[in-house]
């Protein structure tokens, strides 16, 4: 494996593309897309979504999807750019640990947009009772409008689980890595 290319993520809905191993380490944006062999994307979290995203014929992307460059399209835009560079075929999208809605408080007027936005789904309530967003209900909903099936086993809150989780919310300061690569001939 090459070297890793992780961008200074800002919650927003630049997507880089990859065309060597390293390209773009350190750059700013929150979405990554490569076709070459021995690169590695890496996204890292605390509490937003990271999303692994691979397509037929050698097409890895991987997203970093806060609630400003979910709710402005940063999954859609990287599915767009996969699609831009030849990912013709499905798109498997692997959500990562995130903060979920059982801990993920959310302001009431935010949450309506969100809703109108994605449908009632994401909207939930946390363990305490307030109201509260489930990112994993609105990466599905961004995903699935854009033909991507979303692969959700590896996605638990991160705000529920200090034993092996970082969590923002929880005032971590350490973080997740996801990390993609394609190193086998596709």
């Amino acid at each position: 494996m090459g070297a890793w290319s992780q961008l200074d993520e800002v919650h927003g809905t630049r997507v880089r593309m990859v065309s060597e191993p390293g390209m773009h380490d350190g750059s700013t944006g929150d979405a990554l897309v490569c076709t070459v062999r021995g690169a590695a994307l890496a996204i890292w979290v605390g509490d937003c979504a990271p999303l692994a995203l691979v397509a037929d014929g050698g097409v890895i992307g991987g997203c970093h999807a806060g609630w400003r460059g979910a709710l402005d399209g940063v999954v859609e835009k990287t599915v767009e750019a996969m699609r831009a560079v030849g990912a013709a075929g499905p798109i498997t999208a692997y959500l990562g640990p995130c903060i979920h809605g059982c801990c993920y408080e959310f302001g009431p007027d935010l949450l309506a947009g969100f809703v109108d936005r994605f449908g009632p789904q994401v909207a939930a309530s946390t363990t305490w009772g307030t109201p509260s967003l489930h990112m994993p209900s609105v990466i599905e909903q961004a995903a699935v409008e854009v033909g991507v099936v979303v692969d959700h086993s590896l996605s638990e809150c991160t705000a529920c689980h200090p034993d092996r989780r970082f969590s923002h919310r929880r005032g971590d300061t350490a973080r997740q890595v996801v990390t993609i690569t394609r190193t086998a001939a596709a």
